[in-house]
């Protein structure tokens, strides 16, 4: 690499290998039912959360994400879960993906979808969670739902 590279921190950065960056919220009603949302552009439901913009911290990416599609600003809690994956092949840019306690909501929370990217939401016990979610999907809230009843975070790096 050229010495130049190692003095412009533009162009040492431009080479480096990119990640998308994805928060989310693990957030529960009073009878401790997970809150999954359905996009309209996907066949399967999911957390409320979505990806970061750039230079966007998780942290608020998840509030962000979180107030749009729900309509709630709640606070972001602890980091549950983080998530490395690379859904598209070894050529596309891996996800690194972010699940935070978002709290439990109570039963009259007045949740309000975006109706542009949601089709609804759900309260979904966790009996039925591989009924809505795919793997991955579950395999994220599971290592979330462990992470919150350990008080720590879960790493779910894939193989």
């Amino acid at each position: 690499m050229p010495e130049a590279a190692f003095t412009d921190p533009d162009v040492w950065f431009a080479g480096l290998p990119g990640v998308v960056v994805a928060a989310a919220a693990l957030i529960t009603d009073q009878r401790d039912r997970v809150l999954l949302v359905k996009p309209n552009y996907r066949d399967w439901w999911t957390l409320p959360g979505g990806i970061c913009e750039h230079g966007e911290p998780p942290h608020v990416g998840c509030a962000r994400e979180v107030a749009e599609e729900i309509g709630l600003a709640l606070p972001v809690g602890p980091l549950l879960a983080a998530d490395w994956a690379q859904p598209f092949g070894a050529a596309a840019r891996p996800i690194m993906h972010f699940v935070f306690d978002g709290g439990l909501l109570a039963d009259d929370a007045p949740i309000v979808v975006q109706e542009s990217e949601l089709d609804g939401y759900r309260f979904t016990p966790r009996a039925e969670l591989p009924d809505y979610l795919p793997e991955h999907g579950l395999r994220r809230v599971s290592g979330a739902l462990r992470g919150k009843a350990a008080g720590q975070l879960v790493y779910l790096p894939r193989e």
